[in-house]
């Protein structure tokens, strides 16, 4: 019973809640300041995560260089290649 109870005012707050959303109003159109805001704050926006992302880039570099330069230098040196007899 329970079960039954629950399932009756999950189905009775899904279609108040359609309801109630689909009663309001569109937004207002945007005003060209409105607009140019916007278009600086995406910008800005797409600027940090460029310059995020050559952060990361360059730490990961950084940390490549520093693991395989160490390694190669205690490495044994290329074998020539080989020649047909």
């Amino acid at each position: 019973m329970t079960t039954l109870r629950a399932l009756v005012a999950a189905a009775l707050l899904a279609v108040s809640f359609g309801t109630a959303v689909a009663k309001l109003p569109p937004p207002p159109p945007m005003t060209e300041e409105q607009k140019a805001a916007a278009a600086e704050k995406k910008a800005k926006a797409a600027a940090a995560e460029h310059a995020a992302l050559m952060q990361a880039q360059d730490r990961v570099v950084a940390r490549y260089k520093a693991e395989h330069m160490g390694a190669e230098k205690a490495a044994a040196p290329p074998m020539a290649p080989a020649t047909k007899p």
